[in-house]
């Protein structure tokens, strides 16, 4: 198991604050694996350690400082590659990891006439199929958000799978909310336009206005 310190938000520049999940995914063999919530945290953290294969375990540094939450003080493991619903929706769906669960949580309690589906993926190598499958059916607008660059990101093979089997399920693009193709900038005020969370809002009004 390797545990992966990931993500911006604090201030720390291109070579510290990158988000790097896509390029292990694309490795075969590796799993990967990518938390949002303490109680998530621990139950992947021993799922990983009992696995016989690589684990890539990546913690975002921003939520070590931000989320808190309970977590059982008992054994116990969260399947890897088993996804999460986290609201149920009908407007459209918002599949994401990581500090993305976060953000859309926030957007929908600013937005509560808005209807979310959010499904927080957990486990980036092997995807949830099913459960990526079943957010699409419940709303048929899907929008991809992660902190990751666009180009490249894992948005981009969620949103091909998506299309080469669930096309019918689909009112709209799949759409993604990335951050900018660019290098991650030092200054607070920068990076947080950089962030794929600046622009959260105005994908979310693009998708529902299709």
């Amino acid at each position: 198991v390797v545990r992966m310190p990931t993500g911006a938000g604090v201030g720390a520049g291109p070579f510290h604050s990158q988000s790097n999940e896509a390029w292990f995914t694309h490795v075969p063999g590796l799993k990967v694996v990518y938390p949002s919530t303490p109680a998530d945290a621990k139950g992947l953290l021993i799922a990983a350690i009992n696995d016989p294969n690589p684990v890539l375990y990546f913690e975002h540094k921003a939520l070590y400082r931000s989320v808190t939450g309970n977590v059982p003080e008992a054994y116990y493991t969260i399947p890897i590659g088993k996804a999460k619903t986290v609201n149920a929706g009908t407007d459209l769906s918002i599949i994401t990891y990581g500090a993305g669960v976060h953000w859309a949580l926030e957007y929908q309690e600013q937005h509560p006439n808005i209807s979310i589906e959010l499904l927080d993926l957990r486990s980036l190598q092997p995807l949830d199929y099913q459960a990526i499958k079943a957010a699409v059916s419940a709303t048929g607008k899907v929008l991809i958000l992660h902190e990751d660059n666009l180009t490249g990101g894992i948005g981009g093979e969620i949103s091909a799978w998506i299309n080469e089997n669930c096309f019918q399920l689909l009112d709209a693009p799949v759409m993604r909310c990335a951050s900018l193709d660019t290098p991650i900038p030092f200054a607070i005020e920068l990076e947080n336009n950089f962030m794929a969370r600046a622009r959260l809002n105005e994908m979310v009004e693009k998708l529902l206005s299709y």
